[in-house]
């Protein structure tokens, strides 16, 4: 079985969510690398974002501070044709 799979059959597409604060607005280099909150990892697309839109609702009073969503599984299997 294809490492990727999941036990019910279905392709995994793993996902990190994590963010910090930026150094500026103007780009994606964070103030201080031992403070990123890494969220964690998501067996899809739907539950990462979900996991994002509440990280990003609970800092949206600090302009600098920014949450990203990984696709770990494009790193992973660069070749595959999964979303």
């Amino acid at each position: 079985m294809n490492e990727m799979m999941q036990d019910d059959g279905k392709k995994q597409l793993l996902h990190l969510v994590f963010g910090g604060e930026l150094a500026s607005l103007d780009g994606v280099q964070f103030k201080d690398l031992s403070g990123l909150d890494i969220v964690g990892i998501f067996p899809d697309y739907a539950s990462a974002l979900v996991a994002w839109r509440s990280k990003a609702q609970q800092t949206v009073d600090n302009a600098q501070m920014r949450y990203f969503i990984v696709h770990m599984h494009r790193l992973l299997e660069p070749d595959s044709k999964s979303s």
